[in-house]
């Protein structure tokens, strides 16, 4: 079975995949969340893609140009050679720091040797493969159109010859070329100058900015990609950072888990500000920062578990009949109905957000009191339902039960929130909630820890295991030293540890027992072993884990158990944040402890 053999690129407003073969088979124009001009990885027919095209003999390799986020895949054959790099123009412009930014992708076709010839198959399908769509070409240009909405355009520029391009006929490269795609009309020349001009800003934008991350002794490329990946998935318009760049691959193949990913979800909010400033990008972090705190504008919102990437509340979900899925598991959905769940674990994220807020990008005293409020808001609604059932941090569509790990991170919030309290020397506030933190506490020891299994469960009815569990160290709700999380480390590794990967869990949910490995869930007890003084173990099952990326880096939402082959949604947030964080207790190690491997 093939991997999500897929390189990703973008400009921070937009992104696109482009296949190990140099195909674009996703891309959204004008911004992330906007419809398709290509799905192919969506619907191999009908989804569209912009693809070079060589004979079986050419030999395809692919790789980034070191240190930016710019995509290089080579054609090599016998009767020549050549490289297409493919970027998004990113980079800085005026004394504002303003970043040039447009949607619009460039293909820079580069001869290296001989004479290699290529076609190349340039077939939108705009909105979704919703509708047919037309061609008119121009001097310039050639335009494509919805014949349903002739508003919906793009527009193909390139020194090839359009026609040929339309009709599929074989060029023979004999110097550089190009091809560019743009959601506007251009309003400059475009010709081969203008391009290796971008291309070169575009490619100093990236180095600059890669090379303002910490660097590590041990698995520094591979945290580097990481941050570049994360970088990518970042909105600059808002701060908001995507879970992942697409739509509906499912978590295994012909089951319905199939979720739109491109929005933002506050689970990954404080993991994501954390690990930016741990490797150097204070900027990205505050970006994000900025998101958060223009969604909790009122002291009166309620809080959802996950925004648009705008700060959008309704996210209503949608179905794409007329797509085929990826690799045929349907259904295709568009937007989230998850965003109307209940989930009391989110108001711990929320709250380790704000404190971060408070302890490194304080604002104004009028910022600093709005968001008091905030914390004072958040609070009451934790003391009124964290004692209630919810659908917990996996989004189980099914009835709400009593999660152990809602429970804790409720316990988080109050956590937080007493250190904002004593960090504004709001001491009555304070002790109030540390009572009830306390209380949380107690109740989870009382109703979580299961004497007969020697383990915390995932509910306090059942005695199943569930990866969350894990964190229950992470955030600071018991010491690493305790035996009852050791033990429960140990029930969690012998139940859910399955050909060297993680479940979430392996219990029925409302669509049966999950058949994949939540790549997260297995970073997550690498960091488990190592802090429970497991060291040897945590540093084998990272290093088997990361040859699971694929072919540049680039981990999914979810693994194979049999295969290793990558499912979910690509690139995942989560995953990167989570490779980072366990990346970085070896590279740490490097400098201040004996526990050095070759």
């Amino acid at each position: 079975m093939e991997h999500l053999n897929y390189g990703a690129i973008g400009n921070c407003r937009t992104a696109a995949l482009i296949s190990s073969q140099g195909s674009i088979d996703w891309l959204c124009f004008p911004d992330f969340d906007s419809p398709s001009v290509f799905a192919k990885i969506l619907d191999a027919d009908k989804g569209g893609c912009l693809g070079i095209t060589v004979a079986d003999n050419y030999n395809i390799t692919q790789k980034y140009i070191e240190h930016t986020n710019i995509l290089s895949t080579t054609f090599t054959s016998e009767e020549g050679s050549f490289e297409v790099l493919d970027f998004m123009p990113r980079y800085k412009t005026g004394d504002f720091n303003d970043h040039f930014q447009p949607p619009e992708i460039y293909r820079l076709l580069r001869l290296k040797h001989g004479s290699p010839h290529f076609k190349v198959n340039y077939n939108p399908a705009l909105n979704y493969a919703r509708g047919e769509v037309k061609h008119k070409v121009g001097p310039e240009y050639v335009k494509t159109y919805s014949v349903l909405n002739e508003k919906d355009t793009i527009y193909l520029y390139s020194s090839l010859d359009f026609d040929w391009i339309l009709n599929q006929k074989e060029f023979v490269l004999h110097q550089d070329e190009f091809i560019l795609l743009s959601y506007n009309q251009k309003l400059i020349k475009i010709d081969k100058d203008r391009v290796e001009l971008e291309y070169q800003r575009t490619r100093v934008y990236w180095l600059n900015w890669a090379n303002r991350s910490k660097k590590y002794t041990q698995f520094n490329e591979i945290i580097e990609r990481s941050t570049l990946v994360l970088k990518l998935m970042s909105y600059q318009r808002t701060g908001a950072v995507l879970a992942a760049l697409t739509t509906s691959i499912p978590e295994s193949l012909s089951a319905t888990r199939n979720w739109d990913y491109r929005f933002c979800w506050l689970r990954d909010a404080s993991m994501s500000i954390e690990t930016l400033l741990r490797v150097g990008h204070e900027g990205a972090a505050k970006r994000f920062m900025t998101f958060i705190h223009n969604i909790l504008k009122s002291k009166n919102d309620t809080f959802q578990i996950m925004y648009g990437i705008r700060g959008e509340r309704i996210l209503i979900e949608e179905e794409l009949p007329h797509l085929s899925g990826y690799k045929d598991s349907t259904p295709v959905r568009i937007g989230n109905d998850a965003y109307r769940q209940k989930q009391n674990d989110s108001f711990g994220y929320l709250m380790d957000v704000i404190f971060q807020y408070y302890l490194y990008f304080p604002g104004s005293l009028d910022e600093i009191e709005e968001m008091f409020e905030v914390v004072k808001n958040i609070i009451k609604t934790v003391i009124e339902d964290w004692a209630k059932p919810d659908k917990g941090i996996w989004e189980i569509r099914g009835k709400e039960q009593h999660f152990v790990f809602s429970k804790v991170m409720c316990w988080v919030a109050l956590d937080r929130a007493v250190s904002i309290a004593l960090l504004l020397h709001k001491d009555g506030f304070a002790i109030k909630w540390k009572k009830e933190a306390d209380t949380i506490k107690n109740d989870v020891f009382t109703n979580g820890w299961k004497e007969e299994i020697q383990s915390f469960s995932q509910t306090y009815s059942n005695t199943d295991m569930d990866s969350s569990l894990l964190l229950m160290e992470a955030y600071g709700f018991i010491s690493p030293k305790d035996e009852r999380y050791k033990k429960t480390v140990e029930a969690v590794y012998n139940s859910l540890n399955y050909k060297g990967l993680m479940f979430r869990y392996n219990n029925v949910d409302d669509f049966g027992i999950p058949a994949s490995a939540f790549t997260i869930c297995t970073f997550w007890m690498v960091r488990a072993l190592h802090v429970t003084d497991k060291k040897e173990e945590a540093w084998d099952l990272f290093n088997e884990l990361i040859k699971y990326s694929n072919h540049l880096g680039l981990f999914s939402e979810d693994l194979d158990f049999e295969t290793k082959t990558q499912l979910g949604n690509f690139p995942q947030a989560y995953s990167h944040l989570a490779l980072i964080n366990t990346a970085l207790l070896f590279a740490d190690e490097a400098e201040t402890s004996q526990f050095i491997k070759p």
